[in-house]
This record gives structure tokens, sequence and C-alpha cells, in this order.
């Protein structure tokens, strides 16, 4: 072998080496990081919660609106039904 080549070899080598240990550095360092609790988590939610309380109640208000509309309009056909009832028993005889 010659000096180019043994050169060459060991700075393919040292190379190798600088991966091989960085590689090994960021696994440990992913491993050791902060992992996040159950606890933590719901904090996060009940803070994304809090900050969107007023969309909340505004979207609920539009939804309170529709059901009251949709009861109303329900209890004015169950009268109209019980109205036409009554006016063909009428009509029978009954």
């Amino acid at each position: 072998m010659d000096a180019d080549t043994m050169q060459n070899g060991n700075a393919s080598k040292i190379w190798i080496g600088i991966a091989v240990g960085a590689a090994v550095g960021i696994g440990i360092a992913l491993s050791r990081r902060r992992q996040r609790t159950r606890w933590d988590a719901a904090r996060d939610v009940t803070r994304r919660v809090a900050d969107s309380s007023n969309d909340f109640a505004e979207a609920t208000r539009e939804i309170m609106e529709h059901v009251r509309n949709i009861y109303d309009e329900g209890r004015k056909v169950a009268d109209e039904a019980a109205e036409l009832w009554s006016q063909g028993r009428r009509l029978v005889g009954y």
C-alpha cells in the first residue's frame, strides 16, 4: 500500500468515527429530553379551551337559537295537527 491510500483510509475512518459519534450523541440527547406527562397535555388542552371560550360561548348561543326555532316550529306543527285531528273528529261525529 502506498502513502496516498493509507491517508485516504485514515481520513474515511475519521469521518466514519465522527458520524457515529454524532449519531450516538443525538440519540442520547433525544433520550434524555423531558418527556411530556399526561398532566402537561391536560394543561395545554385547558389553556387552549380557555383561550377559545368566547368562540365556544358564541357558537353555543347560535346553536341554542337554532334549537329554539326548531322547537317553536315543531310546536306549531303539533298544535296544527291537534286542531286538524279535532276537526276531523267533529266531521266524523265523535
